[in-house]
């Protein structure tokens, strides 16, 4: 076997548990990283579904308000057809 300066295996054995070191503070930074990823989807999400909501609600009020005004037009269109058969 041979004899391996004290200086080498100082520095792999240093380098080695720094990686080893390290790892914990890498696993969470990236946990992190992706919890606050997540997180932004999901208000994003919540965001663009409320303004689906939004728009559907308009539609509906837009559909009542017409049918609403449209009422009126419907029984006059009625009471005109029924003075028309009378007439003829």
């Amino acid at each position: 076997m041979q004899n391996v300066n004290e200086s080498v295996t100082d520095a792999v054995t240093q380098a080695n548990l720094e990686v080893v070191a390290d790892a914990p503070a890498m696993a969470m930074g990236s946990l992190y990283q992706t919890s606050a990823h997540s997180t932004g989807l999901m208000f994003e999400n919540a965001v663009s579904n409320q303004n689906l909501q939004s728009m559907t609600a308009q539609a509906f009020t837009t559909q009542g308000v017409m049918q609403v005004f449209s009422v009126d037009t419907i029984s006059d269109a009625i009471g005109i057809a029924r003075m028309l058969k009378a007439s003829s």
